[in-house]
């Protein structure tokens, strides 16, 4: 099939982050395929107008805006756009993070990985820092920016149930420049195929926000899907822009609690036994919103859980 052929819905996930999500949205002016943007709008303050009277100044592709009345999260959020994508025909669904720029080519060279193997459920792209949005911002030189990885592929240490981005932090000079396998795909941006979503199903809604991606890859890994890296694509992230950054109150409760949901699931039983022992420590001493995440695991408060947005 040539790809002009082809149905592309891009998902992006609006939550408090309203100019993010025009900035992403006039980035993808630059693309050459046609698509239909598709936005989520899951923020619990008004946003609609703001984006409404920009999407009016894209001319390039197809917007529609969608409004969700609660906050479902990263994985319920993005389901809604899955959903209406599916039904009305879409081959491909491109979940795609509102805090990020593209290149103009990242969504040709997707597709064309992805169309050439029937197994391929997933292809993800090389994901570079935005510049200034770097973990170790003293450590480039000027002229690195831009070109410093946050994601080459995803790998999972299942001896302590974590997931690792392969080459983040490092210059990219082309130590990461061949498509292959990879456990994970990011859920910053991941191409998928529509058979493989009405095979495997969409994002679990029990994460709410963190491990749903990963979640999703061993589902699609465990029904023979392959889930691919590929170099040739790629796109620049604001990392963590719309959940307060590493370390945040957000991510002490999900990653804590989401961390066990997702290990208890598919680790090695000696992995299983350590989670355990290291959640009555986390129980014990751990920061407040690390507790109240085991303690929501072991009471099966999945989805939002009781996690507080004014915290």
């Amino acid at each position: 099939m040539n790809l002009s052929d082809l149905k592309v819905a891009i998902v992006l996930l609006n939550y408090r982050s309203k100019k993010e999500t025009v900035e992403c949205l006039e980035s993808l002016e630059k693309i050459k395929n046609e698509i239909t943007a598709i936005i989520v709008d899951n923020s619990p303050t008004e946003s609609r107008d703001f984006i409404k009277e920009k999407i009016k100044e894209i001319k390039k592709f197809n917007v529609e805006l969608i409004k969700s009345d609660v906050n479902t999260g990263f994985s319920g959020g993005n389901n809604i756009g899955i959903h209406h994508a599916l039904a009305n025909g879409y081959d491909y669904v491109l979940i795609l993070n509102n805090d990020t720029v593209v290149d103009e080519n990242f969504l040709s060279n997707l597709l064309l990985t992805a169309e050439k193997d029937k197994k391929v459920g997933a292809v993800v792209p090389k994901i570079y820092f935005a510049k200034g949005h770097e973990f170790h911002k003293k450590r480039y030189k000027k002229e690195e920016l831009g070109k410093v990885i946050w994601y080459a592929g995803g790998i999972i240490d299942w001896k302590n149930v974590i997931g690792l981005h392969r080459g983040v932090d490092e210059v990219d000079k082309g130590q990461y420049d061949k498509t292959l396998e990879t456990e994970y795909a990011t859920g910053a941006c991941m191409l998928l195929k529509k058979e493989a979503i009405e095979d495997v199903g969409m994002f679990d809604e029990d994460f709410f926000l963190y491990y749903e991606d990963s979640d999703l890859s061993m589902r699609m890994k465990k029904k023979g899907y392959k889930i691919l890296f590929e170099p040739s694509s790629f796109i620049w992230h604001k990392n963590a822009s719309s959940t307060g950054g590493s370390g945040s109150t957000i991510q002490d409760y999900y990653t804590t609690r989401n961390r066990m949901l997702f290990g208890m699931r598919y680790a090695p039983i000696r992995s299983k036994i350590a989670l355990i022992r290291e959640s009555i420590h986390l129980f014990v001493k751990g920061r407040p919103f690390q507790k109240r995440g085991i303690k929501d695991y072991y009471l099966k408060e999945f989805g939002k859980g009781i996690f507080d947005e004014k915290n």
